[in-house]
């Protein structure tokens, strides 16, 4: 085995075969040909790729390793860390976009020959593209030598798949394996922070794929996801502390562009604490777009007290975000626009009223944007969205500010939160009230939606708090649409309530205890009656089920995040007669996909049995396998959280038609339990609305 050979550790291997740990467990104390450790450390070794890989298939438990799958086992397990390997490769995968000739005439040698090319070319490419201040020195022959295998295999997945696309899988899959070192921007909220920077001339043209601010500045670019949202710039200007994370976002923006000059923007990645070492002196954009780090203690106050960007007041040490905001204006040009993602504590906190204040009376605060909870870490907090603009010459204090509230629940009970939210419903609200609001010379006042949004006059704002929170200045729309809705709401009930009376179960009647032979779902798997996919959600365009959708019974609600990066990561889309089980701390559940839901992608620990339906009547599988005792025995409590093996869970074995007198008997039972759910939605909602009603005099005691 070569010294530089990818190692893989056992959950890597298990990731290759489709099983899970346990299975690689039994297979090291079970086979003595199984490759031994060749790293790593007692508790947790790893093993040569090329060795496990052989094993796999010598063994046929693997039939062919995804292309995209072995990319990443490069990555994970590359010797100098997954961070340099996906430097070295993003700065292949930029050769072979920006130079495919001259990328094959270097893979037509030797590995140790392709290394020792490599810089010249790469040294090119990258001067061309991010001249020579960029945030990382082009790799040495020495350096790249262990990545040349790796760089091969990327250039064949972007054969497949795109430059750009095949480095945003690779950069996913390292940010999904470490969540906790990265804070990310979800794209549907960056989309949206880029429309609201986009200039107010153009707002018309939003829908149309024109072009947006001509210069852009990201002081706290991170994963570079809200400059990738930008609508053909002509400059890109990114500052980020973290030296790694920089060198990746660099190469990320280079592959989202294309080109230098008049072919794309201009790129100018730099690294630095953006506010005690300003990266860009003096420059000026059009638009600033910034999802700042939240509650910072040690920002630099002690050593910025005098520092010129504090134009509207010197920040106290518990404001952070209220220097971010700052800095953002002072980079901006006249009448450029800033959108900066921020805490709601920041537009209460007694400390920042004297800031916000001079904000509204310079008329340099135009809205702030209340977001549903789940928007963006942290989830459990409904951010804000503080849209401002640099006052100038041509443009006179605002006399209004726009606050829009995104938040409201849906009366209906629908879901919420992460990878729940709407975002295309959420666009549509915020976009709504921005575009009337943001019109050059508007005479006419903006029309109020009650509870949504409102222009609220900059002199009802300025008292002594100061508080700029949306939903204390937007009277409440009326209590669950006025008496009238309520009435309906009733109705709805007790129809409901009617149904459920007729669905319930007749008393049941005693019976022998069952003696009958089982097999398992593994069984049924490796036999053809079923097949087991798992879900992985997130690409694509349809509407994901997701894992909460199952447990409440709800309609698919999960937006895809990005699309498909080839066809093999093209999302799993559900059938009738799907069976669908939760593979994480969801008890004894299981559904079957109607045709409501058909159509839908599986998203993440989720897993689907297809079954075979000369086989399987999918009632009856669904129904065995919501058992209790079913679900114990297959359930494993090694970690925090309770973890379903599907494979093990056990169904009897029995001829078709009596399989389906069961599923008649397990379907009724799941209508039953919908029409409770529904019930009990209802009945919150019309108990909620009669509450607000009274209280605020649209019901009538009476």
């Amino acid at each position: 085995m070569p010294d530089n050979s990818t190692e893989v550790t056992a959950a890597g291997i298990a990731r290759l075969a489709g099983v899970g740990r346990a299975a690689v467990s039994n297979w090291r104390r079970r086979h003595a040909d199984f490759p031994k450790p060749s790293g790593g450390t007692e508790a947790s070794p790893s093993f040569a790729l090329p060795e496990v890989e052989q094993w796999l298939r010598d063994q046929g438990k693997l039939a062919e390793v995804p292309l995209r799958e072995r990319v990443w086992q490069q990555v994970a397990g590359h010797p100098d860390g997954a961070v340099t390997a996906l430097v070295h490769a993003g700065c292949a995968l930029l050769l072979v976009r920006d130079r495919p000739t001259a990328w094959l005439e270097i893979t037509a040698v030797s590995d140790a020959r392709m290394a020792s090319v490599l810089p010249g070319a790469l040294d090119h490419v990258l001067t061309d593209r991010l001249g020579a201040g960029r945030v990382f020195p082009t790799p040495t022959a020495s350096a790249l030598l262990p990545s040349v295998p790796l760089l091969r295999a990327a250039a064949e997945l972007a054969a497949e798949t795109g430059a750009r696309r095949a480095f945003d899988f690779l950069f996913g899959r390292q940010l999904d394996a470490n969540p906790r070192q990265y804070t990310l921007t979800p794209p549907g909220l960056a989309e949206l922070m880029a429309d609201l920077a986009m200039p107010a001339r153009d707002a018309a043209a939003r829908q149309g794929g024109r072009k947006g601010p001509r210069a852009v500045l990201d002081p706290a670019a991170g994963t570079g996801a809200l400059l990738c949202a930008v609508g053909r710039p002509t400059a890109l200007h990114a500052q980020e502390a973290d030296p790694d994370l920089a060198a990746l976002t660099t190469l990320r923006l280079a592959l989202h562009s294309a080109g230098n000059g008049a072919d794309g923007p201009t790129l100018a990645v730099r690294t630095g604490d953006t506010l005690r070492a300003d990266a860009f002196p003096g420059l000026t954009v059009d638009a600033v777009l910034c999802h700042p780090p939240f509650n910072e203690r040690n920002w630099g106050h002690d050593d910025l007290a005098y520092d010129p960007r504090w134009e509207y007041g010197f920040p106290a040490r518990t404001d952070s975000e209220l220097a971010w905001v700052q800095h953002a204006l002072a980079h901006l040009r006249d009448g450029g626009t800033a959108v900066v993602l921020m805490p709601p504590a920041a537009a209460s906190r007694r400390s920042g009223r004297r800031i916000r204040a001079d904000l509204l009376r310079r008329g340099a605060l135009r809205a702030v944007i209340a977001l549903p909870a789940g928007a963006a870490p942290p989830y459990g907090i409904p951010l804000h969205i503080w849209v401002l603009r640099r006052p100038g010459a041509e443009h006179s204090p605002a006399p209004e500010l726009l606050v829009v509230d995104a938040a409201e629940p849906d009366p209906a009970g629908a879901p919420s939160g992460r990878d729940r939210l709407d975002w295309p419903a959420v666009r549509g609200t915020v976009l709504d009230a921005w575009n009337p609001f943001d019109v050059p010379g508007r005479r006419e006042p903006v029309e109020e939606q009650p509870g949504t949004s409102r222009a609220v006059p900059v002199i009802e704002l300025l008292d002594d708090d100061v508080d700029l929170a949306p939903a204390r200045h937007l009277p409440p729309p009326a209590a669950g649409g006025g008496a009238a809705e309520l009435v309906r709401v009733r109705e709805r009930l007790d129809d409901t309530l009617k149904l459920t009376a007729r669905l319930t179960p007749p008393p049941a009647t005693a019976g022998e205890p069952a003696r009958r032979p089982f097999t398992t779902v593994g069984e049924l798997a490796r036999t053809g009656a079923l097949h087991l996919r798992t879900g992985s959600g997130g690409s694509g365009t349809v509407p994901v089920l997701t894992e909460h959708d199952v447990l409440a019974g709800t309609a698919p609600s999960g937006t895809p995040s990005t699309p498909a990066a080839s066809p093999e990561d093209e999302p799993l889309l559900l059938e009738s007669g799907d069976v669908i089980v939760p593979l994480v701390g969801g008890g004894s559940v299981a559904r079957v996909v109607d045709g409501a839901t058909a159509g839908a992608a599986l998203g993440r620990n989720l897993q689907l049995l297809r079954p075979d339906p000369a086989a399987l009547d999918p009632w009856f599988l669904a129904g065995f396998l919501r058992g209790t005792a079913n679900n114990r025995q297959a359930s494993s409590y090694a970690s925090s959280a309770t973890r379903l093996d599907a494979r093990r869970l056990r169904v009897p074995r029995l001829p078709l038609d009596e399989q389906r007198k069961y599923g008649e008997q397990f379907s009724a039972l799941a209508a039953f339990e919908e029409a409770l759910r529904v019930a009990g939605r209802l009945g919150g909602q019309l108990v909620q609305g009669m509450y607000d009603g009274l209280t605020d005099g649209s019901v009538a005691p009476e």
